[in-house]
């Protein structure tokens, strides 16, 4: 039974291993390394496949074909990595270590639900849940033991005591149940006692103008377009108008043209297959509004799928807006996956993958920065209240005390009467009028030293104030630097965002999709027949308030909508005053009258119209 890291490595493997007509990749010929693509498998019949491959010189082009083992193959990029990998593994099983496939998933693609040989010993299906027997067993006679001690209990109890009512009795003969450990499967969770009361899961909205089936197609080819606007260099446009352009009946519809004709250019710089097969047909480089069709049609020809190769007398007649919603978003998955696997968007995903490690390495340098700095400050101030704690000892231990002082006076004035105990009287008593003077002058001095120390210790607790005002001050703009410039860097993550993946599932393992240049959450069901979308700060609300986190599932889902709540609800309020202004707008233009002669307002609906792609290339 392997790891998750262990099962995508084994994955990878069997990949790099398994060739495919198209793959790109390296070959040994003549005790060199030269990039190839595979054209054709052979089987030899002995078992070995050999593979017909095409040797590629500059700018892709195809010098001559061979023949290669292979063990002579040798990736240039491993086709999946190992995060995909692990994510992919994720979402097709439902239990880890033995790993076991959703029971759907293993119908559609008629894999064997049956336990292996090797694990038969270990482990049994009940229910539709795969059982341990180990853990069983020691669960078992767990309880068993329970039972025993419950019995002895009472045979103890009904000897020695009396008047215990029945119910008790019957309790402690039951086993304890161990607690649930929260967050478990969401269809193993059970409605308890201490849950919080759930809202009923808002129904998503599904007024599309494309069939449901087109759903997935329209949000990936949009999604698309609008993440590699510059690098296609067109302008960009939001899901409404595109939606309402895949509908219109118009065949030059500008929108539509400059879609085609962006992802057709990728292909043509690519110097790939398609841009081969301009170059036999001798077509021009630059595609124009008139000429867009035909470049379509020559890209299906590339491609030969059955379903889109039908379209291609209707298009070449000039009718491509008599096309249904599903053959346009066809034609269009297959440019946007083909576009996918050119070199320059290649190098752009690149190019985005090292500045997202650039700008995680800055995060995670001012973090070990700010660490240290708190580390120094801590050393700092531990090292002054140890140097105070000393300067104090020293000063109780050697500090002079004004009693101590008068009675040192005391005691010489004593040794001096013993010793000159033949002196006069008057000097005797000049003396004790001396030290009478004396003491007045420290009466008199006294008041003025504890005035002046006053003074100095409210001087010095006025700084200590005014420094740990400053210090709040600093530390308060501090935090608000480190949170602008977490900000900065959570925007700049975003802009440089390789891909939309799905927010989570729910119960249900319907998939939640938030695109945050259109607002929208967009819910697609398990089987990706259904789709739906929630449109209000209120659908949200309730959306969230359903969903329970005693489920890995809905927990999951649950933080993420809670983390990009504020944007959601913020998207979601400017959708709503737009849609706001754009019913006003056309309840406006019902209302004009026939006698006003000013032209009407536009109407919002029929924006795509105006469509310009301000980012053409000359």
């Amino acid at each position: 039974m392997l790891s998750l890291r262990d099962l995508a490595d084994l994955v990878t493997k069997k990949l790099q291993k398994d060739l495919f007509v198209g793959a790109e990749l390296y070959g040994k010929k003549d005790d060199g390394l030269y990039p190839c693509r595979v054209l054709k498998i052979v089987e030899n019949g002995v078992g070995k496949m050999q593979y017909e491959v095409a040797l590629l010189g500059e700018n892709k082009k195809i010098t001559e074909n061979a023949i290669l083992h292979g063990e002579d193959l040798v990736w240039k990029k491993t086709p999946f990595n190992r995060k995909i990998l692990k994510s992919f593994i994720r979402e097709s099983s439902c239990r880890s270590i033995p790993w076991v496939l959703h029971e759907k998933l293993a119908q559609k693609h008629g894999i064997s639900t049956d336990l292996p040989e090797e694990l038969r010993s270990k482990f049994f299906l009940q229910g539709g849940q795969l059982v341990n027997r180990t853990k069983k067993r020691k669960n078992e006679n767990r309880n068993n033991v329970g039972e025993a001690n419950g019995e002895s209990g009472k045979s103890k109890r009904n000897k020695g005591e009396t008047g215990k009512p029945d119910a008790s009795k019957e309790e402690n003969n039951q086993p304890e149940d161990e607690p649930v450990k929260y967050p478990i499967d969401d269809l193993l969770v059970k409605p308890g006692p201490d849950d919080p009361l759930f809202t009923d899961r808002p129904s998503p909205s599904r007024d599309f103008n494309v069939p449901m089936d087109c759903i997935g197609d329209l949000l990936m080819v949009w999604d698309f377009c609008s993440s590699f606007s510059r690098v296609l260099n067109l302008w960009p446009f939001s899901l409404e108008d595109f939606e309402n352009a895949i509908c219109h009946k118009d065949s030059n519809l500008v929108l539509i043209v400059e879609t085609h004709s962006a992802l057709l250019r990728i292909l043509i710089k690519d110097d790939g297959e398609y841009s081969l097969a301009l170059q036999n047909k001798k077509r021009k480089s630059k595609i124009s509004l008139i000429t867009w069709t035909e470049y379509v049609c020559d890209f299906l020809e590339m491609i030969n799928v059955t379903e889109l190769c039908s379209c291609m007398t209707t298009i070449k007649r000039g009718h491509y807006g008599l096309l249904d919603a599903n053959a346009k978003l066809g034609i269009l998955r297959e440019l946007v996956c083909h576009a996918l696997e050119t070199d320059l968007i290649r190098g752009k995903l690149d190019d985005l993958i090292e500045q997202r490690r650039a700008l995680g390495a800055t995060v995670r340098g001012e973090a070990l920065e700010y660490a240290r700095k708190k580390r120094e400050e801590k050393e700092q101030l531990k090292g002054e209240s140890n140097g105070l704690e000393v300067k104090e000892n020293s000063m109780e231990s050697t500090g002079s005390n004004p009693h101590m002082a008068e009675n040192g006076e005391e005691n010489g004035d004593m040794v001096e009467e013993v010793i000159s105990s033949r002196q006069s009287n008057a000097f005797v008593n000049r003396k004790q009028l001396n030290g009478q003077s004396k003491r007045g002058e420290k009466q008199k001095l006294d008041p003025k030293v504890e005035a002046e120390n006053i003074t100095n210790s409210n001087e010095k607790e006025a700084q200590k104030q005014l420094t740990g005002e400053k210090k709040e001050d600093q530390e308060k703009k501090s935090k608000e630097k480190r949170e602008q410039r977490k900000e900065y860097f959570k925007r700049e993550m975003e802009k440089r965002s390789i891909r939309t993946n799905p927010l989570g599932k729910d119960r249900d393992y319907n998939r939640y999709w938030w695109f945050r240049r259109d607002g929208r959450i967009f819910v697609e069901s398990s089987d990706s027949k259904q789709w739906g979308y929630y449109c209000a700060k209120e659908e949200v609300d309730a959306l969230m308030s359903s969903l329970n986190p005693k489920g890995e599932r809905e927990r999951a889902l649950q933080q993420q909508l809670e983390k990009f709540y504020p944007r959601i609800s913020l998207e979601l309020q400017k959708r709503s005053k737009d849609l706001a202004q754009k019913i006003a707008l056309e309840e406006a233009v019902l209302r004009r009258s026939t006698r006003v002669r000013a032209p009407p307002r536009e109407n919002p609906a029929n924006a795509f119209l105006k469509y310009v792609n301000k980012w053409k290339e000359d």
